[in-house]
């Protein structure tokens, strides 16, 4: 299984592609797929048929997901690498820029 350095609730920046610059919160990590949620990014129109939620139907605005490597974590508005830092048997994520 592989092992991802972002987490849902974490702050990225688009690194690459149509939405380069752009931030959002992560929503959800694909891990089958290599792909992440960000919200507010790479939005995309859906035509819906009316239904017991939607009566109206309509065309719905909703997120796609990107790959997991056009992103990159944001700390203290910087966008960084990540790495890990094990002391025993605590791991701690560190950014590689500030080492925090």
């Amino acid at each position: 299984m592989k092992k991802f350095k972002l987490k849902s609730g974490d702050t990225v920046k688009v690194i690459a592609g149509d939405h380069k610059g752009s931030e959002g919160k992560v929503l959800q990590i694909i891990k089958n797929k290599d792909r992440v949620l960000v919200e507010g990014v790479n939005l995309v129109s859906k035509h819906t048929k009316p239904s017991a939620q939607n009566p109206q139907g309509g065309i719905v605005k909703k997120e796609a997901s990107l790959h997991i490597s056009n992103v990159m974590l944001i700390e203290d508005g910087v966008a960084v690498r990540v790495g890990y830092n094990v002391d025993g048997d605590t791991k701690t994520r560190i950014s590689k820029k500030t080492n925090k």
